[in-house]
């Protein structure tokens, strides 16, 4: 795989709590110049980063993020929000309290929820892998399947760890073909 090839599939990420706008700018400038599929950002950035680069960028943006714990209108409302000040992709973070408790109807009804706010925007469910048994990690991936969602996806980057190769193929083995796997969190190479 060429690396023009590989570049069209990562995000341009920056999700500092200090981000400023000038670094947002520079972040969609480079990815506009090395052609990344999107830059994913704070939602505070999104309109600024819409207005910046217009069409020629996608904008991703977090919701629940890092930890997932917000409630589900919290979510919904976030996710709306974001779509209406141009975000083109949804990065959330699946409740892990209510995957814990293995209240899976939740977790269920948490995504649900995102879908329904992001029109037809891309969806991507952040499991964060590292917290969770292979069994929940199965759970996930019924939930993120039966949601709609577009992606799932290994880890926020900002837990005790990231993607592995066991867990890609654990999550490609199991949620639906329509859905596809991102990895994310630890990747140097």
């Amino acid at each position: 795989m060429e690396l023009n090839e590989i570049l069209s599939r990562c995000d341009h990420t920056l999700l500092n709590v200090t981000a400023t706008s000038e670094e947002i700018r520079a972040l969609c400038d480079e990815a506009i110049e090395y052609g990344c599929a999107s830059v994913c950002i704070p939602p505070c950035h999104v309109r600024g980063a819409k207005a910046y680069v217009g069409e020629q960028m996608k904008i991703c943006t977090v919701i629940g993020f890092p930890n997932g714990y917000s409630s589900t209108e919290a979510k919904a409302f976030e996710a709306a929000d974001a779509v209406k000040n141009g975000a083109d992709e949804i990065d959330m973070v699946a409740n892990l309290c209510m995957a814990r408790d293995g209240h899976w109807d939740g977790v269920l009804e948490d995504i649900r929820a995102v879908r329904r706010a992001t029109e037809c925007r891309v969806l991507k469910v952040i499991i964060e892998c590292c917290l969770l048994t292979e069994a929940e990690k199965l759970e996930m991936c019924k939930a993120v399947t039966a949601a709609g969602a577009d992606y799932i996806k290994t880890s926020t980057g900002f837990s005790t760890g990231g993607a592995t190769r066991e867990d890609v193929a654990l999550l490609r083995a199991n949620v639906g073909s329509e859905v596809k796997v991102k990895a994310a969190g630890g990747i140097k190479s």
